[in-house]
């Protein structure tokens, strides 16, 4: 009962530290974005945003995804992506200092503010804010079950020899603290787990600081197998970031005997503090050194090797599957996902060719158009033949597959628009020599990559059938359409200052931000099946509720 107890209570750890994220992704998620953008002028502030934004989202690893993601656009250098991952580690660490040093009146409060602003908020910002609080009261609670659960284990001789043992085999206990940092995808929830254990007692400091230690090699390795798909750029930095903390973190097991005492007062200060105190060397240390890391690691991280028509995965469109409607469905589901992640491919690519065009890129952009468009007619057709299969549940396999031949119609129109109409636009851009003003071009990439944000939201909506993720998409496509009527205003009034730049490049910036609407659009498209089966999508608007 007592391991069962220990579960649940890290089980809730793990999904409040979650609840945090997601609330501030979701209300936040565009400023974030911006800001991790903008951090090309030195590393030191590079480093100080990847904390900030480590902070908000109480995740290294969302902060990592969102910098390899820019620097697979080609919007950020590999330089300033490590530095603002060594700033993440160290804003994960600050989380964690915040959350143990609580007084007793502050739980109460917070999970009260928190269920009214979700429960009566109608704003978007407002009720995720108020997920955000009832996520952080919630990691209170979960710590609080921890130490209750673990109270009887004290006195306990059995477990008193297992960490005896480990305390004299560091490395098992480092190794045990990795593993399960990266199965639960948490590290401030591993960390706080250790220390929760040490200040009662159950720890001794040398298994926490080994454990400690274990737990940033563990978080460093989160994003390996989320960028496997990624860019070289993208994945050198997400290694570079696993040498440098995971490297340091095996040389400090061997050193932190030598200075644990001076941490803290108490074992649980000295253990959390561990845990920030390495992260803050590594980075003062490493910082001035990311570009020699850079060029070190570079070999070992293999080209991406330029794939054929002819080497394309095989179709994932069944014609055995035709007799068995629900599996033909899922096949084409999977087609569907294909044609998106190659629309998704190219909008992350296009906008680099405004100011640097590259003739193979564009002809490569142009191809996987091409593909694009092949998939959808292949995916229509075998559609159009699943019609013909009589089934039990012929008019809902018959709507379901009206919305995927409608939604892989739509990513069809948004690979058109990016291979032909923006890769257009920017090889005009080129040929004339025109050149965007900085405030024009800032605002041009700004809102790409917020699209960019949209479009792969909307393919996980495809994966999940998640109704809330849906309805927070379409919201986003109205932020987005609003949005897009403001930098048409501050285009105009670029043109009344007379900014000759902005003059020169009038009639393309104006096409770009209304052809990156429509692309929105088209990937917003995946969510209104879902809300249209749910009752909340109405004739004209998207019905309002009180709760989420």
């Amino acid at each position: 009962m007592i391991l069962l107890h220990i579960a649940g209570a890290a089980a809730l750890l793990v999904w409040a530290v979650r609840l945090v994220r997601t609330g501030v992704e979701r209300a936040f998620a565009v400023p974030l974005r911006r800001l991790l953008r903008q951090t090309e002028r030195s590393r030191f502030q590079a480093a100080l945003t990847g904390a900030g934004a480590a902070i908000a989202l109480q995740s290294a690893t969302a902060v990592a995804i969102l910098a390899t993601n820019f620097a697979a656009a080609g919007t950020l250098t590999a330089a300033t992506g490590l530095a603002i991952l060594l700033g993440a580690d160290i804003g994960s660490a600050v989380v964690t200092q915040l959350l143990v040093v609580k007084p007793g009146w502050l739980m109460p409060i917070i999970l009260l503010s928190g269920v009214t602003l979700f429960l009566k908020g109608h704003r978007r910002g407002v009720r995720q804010t108020g997920r955000i609080l009832i996520g952080l009261a919630l990691i209170f609670v979960a710590l609080g079950m921890i130490r209750d659960a673990t109270e009887p284990l004290r006195d306990s001789e059995n477990l008193a020899g297992a960490l005896r043992y480990l305390g004299r085999d560091p490395i098992t206990a480092f190794a045990i603290a990795a593993i399960f940092t990266w199965l639960v995808h948490s590290s401030v929830a591993a960390v706080l787990l250790v220390v929760t254990l040490v200040s009662q007692g159950i720890l001794p400091i040398e298994t926490a600081a080994a454990m400690i230690l274990g737990a940033n090699l563990g978080g460093s390795y989160i994003a390996v197998p989320l960028t496997m798909g990624a860019p070289p750029e993208a994945r050198l930095i997400v290694l570079s970031n696993v040498a440098l903390r995971g490297g340091g973190a095996l040389i400090a097991l061997f050193l932190t005997p030598l200075f644990i005492d001076y941490l803290g007062p108490t074992l649980a200060r000295q253990s959390i503090n561990l845990h920030l105190a390495f992260n803050i060397v590594i980075a003062i240390i490493t910082l001035p050194l990311t570009g020699l890391v850079l060029r070190v690691l570079r070999p070992l991280v293999p080209k991406q090797q330029t794939i054929t028509a002819d080497q394309l995965r095989p179709s994932a469109l069944d014609p055995a599957a035709l007799k068995r409607p629900d599996t033909a469905i899922v096949c084409a589901t999977r087609e569907v996902l294909r044609t998106g992640e190659t629309v998704e491919s190219m909008l992350r690519a296009v906008m680099k060719l405004f100011t640097d065009w590259d003739e193979n890129a564009a002809e490569t952009i142009r191809d996987m158009g091409k593909q694009a468009s092949r998939l959808h007619l292949d995916t229509k057709l075998y559609l159009a033949k699943l019609g013909q299969t009589p089934s039990d549940d012929d008019n809902e396999t018959a709507q379901r597959a009206i919305d995927l031949s409608t939604i892989s119609g739509h990513l069809d129109a948004a690979g058109n628009t990016i291979a032909y109409k923006l890769v257009g636009l920017a090889k005009r851009t080129n040929s004339s020599s025109m050149k965007f003003s900085p405030e024009g071009l800032k605002e041009l990439q700004d809102f790409h990559d917020r699209v960019l944000s949209n479009a792969q939201a909307a393919l996980n909506i495809l994966i999940s059938d998640d109704s809330d993720s849906a309805r927070s998409q379409v919201e986003e496509k109205e932020m987005v359409r609003a949005h897009e009527e403001r930098l048409q205003r501050a285009h105009i009034e670029r043109l009344r200052r007379n900014t000759q730049a902005s003059i020169d490049t009038s009639n393309t910036h104006q096409e770009i931000l209304r052809e990156l609407k429509n692309i929105n659009t088209a990937f917003t498209m995946i969510a209104y099946p879902i809300l249209s089966d749910n009752g909340d999508l109405l004739r004209s608007r998207l019905r309002e509720r009180e709760d989420d």
